[in-house]
């Protein structure tokens, strides 16, 4: 069977009859046998030292910029968000 591909506007429309039938089916008739138990999984956290260099953790953020910040950030091209990083984390390391 070959591979399958579509985007957003190529995907096929789902009709509420197809819908309604997945919605029938009760949860022991699934078959997931092809699925690794959990503890065959390999899960291990990001690695703190990586090539030698301390990696920390990121968090997903919010916020409100002027616009002329972020055409300066963006303007020295791909990679804004590490320089905008970069630029606080100076700061902060200044004012301890």
């Amino acid at each position: 069977m070959g591979m399958v591909s579509y985007t957003n506007e190529t995907m096929p429309l789902v009709s509420q009859e197809e819908w309604d039938r997945v919605a029938a089916i009760k949860d022991e008739d699934i078959d997931c046998s092809d699925i690794p138990p959990l503890d065959t999984l390999v899960l291990r956290p990001r690695p703190l030292v990586d090539r030698g260099m301390y990696r920390p953790v990121k968090v997903a953020v919010t916020c409100k910029l002027d616009a002329d910040v972020v055409a300066w950030l963006k303007h020295g091209g791909k990679g804004y968000q590490t320089r905008l990083n970069s630029i606080l984390r100076q700061v902060m390391a200044h004012a301890q």
